[in-house]
């Protein structure tokens, strides 16, 4: 009987320590995944996604239509992203804002696909706070085009490419200072900036302010130092109207100039880029989008220009795009 009960002591005893073991471990696994749900939430809250994508489209369709025209249908696709990191005093945001779109016309008889839309913007920038809503940041962007783009003859008898890949390009690298009242605005101002243009077509060059060699041919790439000026919205109006607007402003301080049309200082860049869009049913949305762009070394010519005996020279160029289709809001 003495060493049943010793058998019984000795099996509760070792339950005892097992069990006690089972509490620790369980214990221990539910403080591991309390540490590491709260280190995962602290993570994500310093990352912040915002901004709009979506397939846009329209068609026309004209029949004994006295003012002219042409039937066709348009269809591009677009995206306006921001990733935003923010922890103590560093933050991190990259934006990409881009789009490519399509025309197709049954009324032209050899060029019936024509390129509609077409950009690439990219910007990222690393900013340290040095003083409440003011950041040193520097900053790095690349803008050019996915595919190449035709100035077509009204009689559709041939087509002149003008644009391309990389032809142009502009690649900035800048370092400054920019100020941040809130998350919804931006705007910074780089004393040192540099600006690599590019263009590897060379019947190109001439339009886009390339520099000459010695022997009178244009150099595929050309650098220049100068002063930059961005500044930035994002900002929801009210409810699904949100509104995405940049703009970005370039002069050289010291441009290679080798002819009566080399820029000078204070003969700004611009680039403008506004996005408005609304979305409604959760998937649809309607949307605005604009661009207005002046680069001093583009020459732009055309019939349009010729009838007023006019050359090639710097204009403003302005594009609007009104659009329905399916997108997504965030």
């Amino acid at each position: 009987m003495k060493k049943v009960f010793l058998l019984l002591s000795l099996f509760a005893i070792l339950f005892s320590i097992a069990n006690a073991q089972v509490d620790e471990k369980t214990a221990a696994d539910q403080a591991l995944k309390t540490t590491v749900k709260a280190a995962t939430i602290d993570s994500a809250k310093h990352w912040k996604c915002t901004g709009v994508v979506g397939l846009n489209a329209a068609q026309t369709a004209l029949f004994n239509w006295a003012a002219g025209g042409n039937n066709n249908v348009t269809g591009f696709v677009f995206a306006n992203v921001t990733l935003s990191f923010k922890k103590n005093k560093w933050t991190w945001d990259s934006n990409l804002d881009t789009e490519i779109g399509e025309m197709f016309s049954s009324d032209f008889s050899k060029y019936r696909w024509r390129k509609a839309n077409d950009k690439i913007n990219f910007t990222t920038k690393g900013g340290y706070q040095i003083h409440p809503q003011w950041y040193l940041t520097i900053l790095g962007s690349f803008k050019t085009q996915y595919a190449p783009g035709f100035v077509y003859a009204s009689d559709e008898s041939y087509k002149n490419m003008i644009s391309k890949f990389m032809s142009p390009s502009y690649t900035d690298l800048a370092l400054g200072i920019e100020y941040r009242p809130n998350d919804i605005f931006t705007i910074g101002v780089y004393p040192i900036a540099g600006r690599m243009t590019t263009c590897f077509v060379d019947s190109l060059r001439p339009n886009y302010g390339l520099s000459k060699r010695n022997d009178g041919s244009y150099k595929p790439v050309m650098l220049n130092m100068g002063l930059r000026i961005n500044g930035g919205i994002n900002y929801t109006l009210v409810k699904n109207l949100k509104i995405i607007s940049t703009i970005t402003l370039f002069t050289p301080y010291t441009a290679r100039i080798h002819d009566e049309t080399g820029q000078k200082f204070g003969n700004f860049d611009i680039d403008w880029d506004v996005a408005l869009t609304y979305n409604f049913l959760k998937v649809f949305n309607v949307s605005l989008m604009t661009s207005l762009k002046y680069y001093d070394q583009v020459k732009i010519d055309g019939p349009a220009w010729r009838k007023y005996k006019e050359g090639p020279r710097a204009r403003v160029q302005f594009k609007e795009v009104v659009g329905l289709g399916i997108g997504y809001s965030f």
